[in-house]
């Protein structure tokens, strides 16, 4: 796989392809001409999976791939650590496509540089909470006091020191969880697939490991793929965001992107209820300046939401704000007046796109 990079590994999906059926590769051409998911099942028996993928994601982010059931995003995941053959397209990890890999190829890449959390947790009933989580080191080969050693690290970095000789069914979903997160942590793998893998949790408990995850992420930098159909939690996870809809990229990019300007309806239906103060960041709606010495009265970092902001301004009885960098630089400022429009005010929806309905 070449030279491990700091981050872990960027990983590129390139034209990529998923057609079910007997004559997959030979229904890809009627994709390309623009046949849809109806009329390829009913006209030639097969379903289309996924059409066209193109996403970039970064090396040492989580990119958050979202939409409704049945929109693709499971299948998605699945061809990263192929898991699912495409029928056509390239998935780049660093140099090398793992569509191309020989089954020993991808037997190492699947052991050492990709580790899954999965929704239902896939803990083993018979190993306590330590032998589930050193499982993967125990398959690699690593000798039995590292593989002890750093199965008891993760277990105490996600909460549950003390609780190593328990069982899975002595436990609750939440703790489970974090065993299926200590177990892919202890692998070390530069790339964690995450399906779905809080959804099953109680809404209290999803938040909070949501939590566990962004501080361990500050530590561990993995490039890490995370499904979900919650535009929340993608809100609150993701670097950047893809949303499915019947097998096609229907909108990607950041957080702020996707608020403020959803690209047609179907986007703007996810978006609609979000609370914006919440969501929104000062720098995205603030007024750049190219004066770093400017120097107003209060200030808020680089990444503060705009009901911080708001907060901020009207306990100190101002209204306007410095946005300032890590090195307390005035990078743009902020009014009272743009905070409360950008909560309140939804952005315009593009007419040529109002068209897409969902399925």
């Amino acid at each position: 796989m070449g030279n491990r990079k700091v981050g872990g590994y960027g990983i590129e999906i390139k034209k990529l392809y998923k057609i079910f059926g007997p004559n997959g590769a030979a229904c890809v051409k009627l994709v390309e001409q623009g046949i849809g998911k109806a009329e390829l099942i009913a006209q030639h028996g097969h379903v289309l999976g996924l059409r066209d993928i193109n996403i970039s994601m970064p090396a040492g982010g989580i990119q958050v791939i979202m939409g409704l059931s049945g929109s693709g995003k499971s299948t998605l995941i699945r061809h990263i650590n192929r898991l699912i053959d495409p029928t056509a397209g390239e998935v780049l990890i660093g140099d090398e496509d793992v569509v191309k890999m020989d089954t020993a190829q991808l037997r190492e890449f699947r052991r050492h540089k990709t580790a899954m959390v999965f929704q239902k947790f896939a803990l083993l009933p018979h190993r306590n909470v330590l032998e589930n989580t050193l499982y993967g080191l125990e398959i690699q080969g690593a000798p039995r006091n590292r593989q002890v050693d750093c199965a008891m690290r993760w277990i105490e970095r996600v909460g549950l020191k003390g609780f190593e000789n328990r069982y899975p069914n002595q436990l609750s979903g939440g703790m489970q969880q974090r065993v299926g997160l200590a177990r892919v942590l202890a692998n070390d793998a530069p790339i964690l697939l995450m399906d779905e893998a809080f959804s099953a949790l109680d809404p209290l408990i999803r938040v909070d490991m949501q939590t566990v995850l962004l501080d361990l992420q500050k530590e561990i930098k993995k490039t890490i793929v995370f499904i979900t159909h919650d535009l929340d939690e993608a809100l609150r996870l993701g670097d950047r965001i893809a949303i499915l809809l019947d097998g096609e990229v229907v909108q990607q990019g950041t957080g702020q992107d996707i608020v403020m300007k959803p690209a047609d309806e179907y986007i703007a239906s996810f978006v609609r209820e979000v609370n914006r103060a919440r969501i929104i960041k000062a720098e995205t709606v603030a007024t750049a300046t190219t004066d770093p010495r400017r120097e107003l009265r209060i200030s808020v970092p680089v990444g503060a939401t705009l009901e911080e902001a708001a907060r901020a301004m009207t306990s100190a009885g101002e209204s306007e704000t410095a946005v300032v960098d890590e090195e307390g630089r005035t990078i743009a400022v902020l009014t009272l007046r743009q905070a409360v429009d950008a909560m309140v005010n939804s952005q315009t929806v593009p007419s040529a796109a109002a068209v897409k309905k969902v399925a």
